[in-house]
This record gives structure tokens, sequence and C-alpha cells, in this order.
């Protein structure tokens, strides 16, 4: 049951509201779309839940966006929700580009199609970036959690170093940390 609501969304909903943000999320940022969708819009989970999801969604093989739809639909309708939450964010938007990959090939030589791509391209690493941010204020409690996350930026950004190598360091460290941080508050009256 969502945490704002006195009851689960229906099914319907559901697949409406995974399909509206697959088919007007042009060029990525879908997860921004979907925290405002869920979050601040309906009201269906909160924000620490939704950043769960997404670390979950994001740690799992698969595309981000349509794990994070089938988690989300789990949380809110069970294992028929997950089913109607990923075919919502997938089917509508793949009959729609088909039917644009179609047109593109005709018109891809106009320069205009080249200017409306770079807008929709700087608009979704604006979303994207506001997602970010977001995970990072909350990742960000406390001084050990800080230098995790400038540590993990640094290395990406700065160094240059392989993402498979920070996220396979940094992951057991910070999951190591946290366990030891809720085992010892755990421990105290």
């Amino acid at each position: 049951m969502p945490p704002h609501t006195s009851e689960a969304p229906r099914l319907r909903s559901l697949f409406s509201a995974f399909a509206k943000i697959g088919l007007t999320s042009f060029g990525g940022g879908l997860s921004g779309w979907m925290l405002r969708e869920f979050v601040q819009r309906r009201a269906w989970l909160t924000e620490q839940e939704f950043l769960s999801g997404l670390a979950l969604a994001q740690a799992f093989p698969g595309v981000n966006v349509v794990n994070m739809a089938i988690w989300i639909g789990y949380q809110l309708r069970g294992g028929r929700g997950a089913l109607v939450a990923a075919l919502g964010i997938v089917v509508p938007a793949m009959l729609v580009a088909m039917v644009v990959a179609a047109l593109f090939s005709t018109l891809a030589d106009g320069p205009q199609v080249h200017w409306l791509l770079a807008g929709v391209a700087a608009a979704a690493v604006g979303l994207s970036l506001q997602t970010g941010l977001r995970a990072a204020r909350n990742a960000a409690r406390g001084v050990v959690r800080s230098l995790i996350l400038a540590a993990t930026f640094a290395a990406i950004f700065f160094w240059r170093l392989p993402l498979l190598w920070v996220v396979g360091t940094m992951a057991p460290l910070s999951i190591g940390l946290a366990w030891w941080r809720i085992r010892n508050e755990g421990a105290q009256p």
C-alpha cells in the first residue's frame, strides 16, 4: 500500500502513469520524470523510498528505467503491478519509437532534426542532474558517507578510472560501513 494515499493505485492507473512517462520523456531522464510523477505529483512513494528503489534498479542488470518501473509496480501492487508497470513503460514508447524511426530515416538530413535532438538531449541531462543531486543530498548524510560520495565522483569524473573498478571497490566499502553503522545503532539502548 502506498505511503501517502488511502489505497493502492488501480492497475489501469499504474499502466497509464508509466505509459505517460514513457511517451513524454524524450531523450532520457526518465528517473527524473518518475520522481516527479510518483513522489511529488501522485505521492505514491516517499522520496526516500524512490531513491532506495533507484539505487536497486541501477544495481541490477538490464535497463534502469524498466527495473525502476518493475520495482515501483511491485511496491504498489505486487507482481501484477510489476508486470503492468513494465508493460506501461515499454510498450507504448516502443510503438512510437518504431514510427519515429521510420520517419527519421526520411528526415535525418535536415539541420532542424539535429537542433531538435540537441535540445532534447540538454533537457534530459538536466533531468538526470536533478535526480542525481537529490540522490547525492540524501546519500551524503554524515562525514563518512560524504567522503565515499566524493571519492566515487572524483575517481570517475576527475581520474577517469573504470566504472566497474570504482563500483567494485566503493560498493562493498559502502555496504560494509552501512552494516557496521546499523549493527552498532541497533546495539545501543
